[in-house]
């Protein structure tokens, strides 16, 4: 550092050229030039590599802010040209449809209104739609006449649907079924559940034919409620469930003809994601290729298996990388969330793939219409992924017009980790 040369910090996106200026450099100050330095256009070659990939899946980007933006269709847009008008003239890049909801009919208004949109602006959003996955989520509970919150301490019995009623009695007040019997299978004692993006935390103490035993490990104060469709997490337990269910192939025959990219969820393994372009070439034989793939990386299996799954995703047609926030910092600990979303932005760098910042980005202001403090700064750090993913909810447009100065600004001061040095006019 002192004699000028790089720390190689910074070096996600150029680590070969990055290495060979360095050895030329040492070796001139050794007395022993003759170590060629790369040519410019070679050492910023993987930036142009990134933005070429950014921009095959979600196309070109709009003036002035360096980081696309996409947007969760709610239920209403389907009824509601107005939505997509309006997200269209804020030049939102891309629009995510969850097929966990609605159906095909309602996806192709939605896709309607998009393209009379595009119609009316003359500016074209991609439409990524996202299969629902085997989702874990919980069902029907029992709990006991004089109460419905459960504490810590206390036991809690986990059935496959239907199940509820082969729970011995006394064994447990509060029972609860898990949507996908076969997870409960894989699961072993001592191994950790965490119910309601981990509001509730509990560990297994035992493994019987009708479900499982555990034990509340954590849960609010005063108590929580188990209510159904919550999602269910087992980060211990190595869930061998294949990422594409009966609904997502089915789905598959109106998403391959009518989006932009696919939004793959529960992908775990490279293996995952040669299933899914098994089914698509079977659907577009000619040009399944063009169509992108958005791996939502969720669990600590997919974490794990990233570098396989970009290279299988990437090597094939255009791709990116998304952090699923909610399920993830579930799975590895919130602890350790901020330390390995930082890890997924420099794999993502380093392999030229561009990565969306999902999960909660101005979550309050969308939904409450204010914003809280820290969600301000978490949306500023989401300005070094190429894109960054708003959820639905009745604030969502203010929410966009507040992210929109807040990126063009800190686009101004920081790109990627290379701080820009822009003059500063505070004082």
């Amino acid at each position: 550092m002192p004699l000028g040369l790089s720390s190689l910090g910074r070096i996600e996106g150029r680590v070969l050229p990055g290495l060979q200026a360095v050895a030329a450099s040492l070796a001139a100050l050794s007395g022993r030039p003759g170590l060629p330095h790369p040519a410019p256009a070679e050492f910023f070659a993987g930036e142009q590599w990134l933005a070429r990939n950014t921009r095959a899946v979600l196309g070109p980007p709009s003036p002035g802010r360096p980081v696309g933006l996409m947007v969760t269709c709610p239920s209403e847009a389907a009824e509601d040209p107005g939505f997509t008008l309006a997200l269209a003239m804020r030049g939102v890049e891309a629009l995510r449809i969850n097929c966990a909801h609605d159906d095909a009919t309602a996806w192709g208004r939605m896709i309607a209104h998009a393209e009379a949109a595009e119609a009316a602006t003359g500016h074209r959003m991609r439409v990524i739609m996202d299969l629902a996955g085997p989702k874990i989520r919980t069902g029907a509970g029992l709990h006991p006449a004089e109460r419905r919150r459960i504490l810590a301490g206390e036991a809690l019995a986990i059935v496959p649907p239907g199940g509820l009623a082969a729970v011995p009695p006394g064994l447990a007040d509060f029972a609860i079924e898990c949507s996908l019997a076969e997870v409960l299978r894989m699961v072993l004692p001592r191994q950790r559940v965490f119910i309601d993006d981990g509001r509730i935390g509990a560990v297994v103490e035992a493994c019987e034919g009708w479900g499982l035993l555990a034990r509340i490990l954590s849960a609010p104060e005063d108590g929580a409620r188990l209510k159904p469709e919550k999602g269910l997490n087992f980060p211990d337990t190595e869930l061998h469930c294949a990422a594409l269910t009966d609904k997502d192939r089915a789905d598959l025959d109106f998403v391959a003809r009518h989006a932009d990219g696919i939004g793959y969820s529960f992908v775990q393994s490279a293996g995952d994601v040669q299933a899914l372009q098994a089914e698509l070439a079977a659907r577009r034989p000619q040009d399944w290729r063009q169509l992108a793939l958005v791996l939502k990386i969720e669990t600590v299996r997919a974490v794990h298996a990233l570098p396989g799954i970009v290279v299988q995703a990437a090597g094939q047609q255009p791709a990116a990388i998304m952090i699923a926030r909610g399920d993830l910092a579930v799975e590895i600990g919130f602890a350790r969330l901020a330390e390995m979303q930082e890890e997924i932005l420099w794999i993502g760098e380093a392999a030229h793939v561009p990565v969306i910042w999902a999960t909660q980005v101005l979550e309050h202001l969308i939904r409450k219409g204010a914003p809280l403090r820290g969600e301000m700064t978490d949306a500023a750090m989401g300005g070094r992924a190429e894109c960054i993913m708003l959820n639905k909810g009745p604030h969502l447009l203010q929410a966009l017009d507040t992210l929109e100065p807040l990126l063009r600004r800190m686009g101004e001061h920081q790109r990627k980790k290379t701080p820009q040095l822009r003059a500063l006019a505070s004082w």
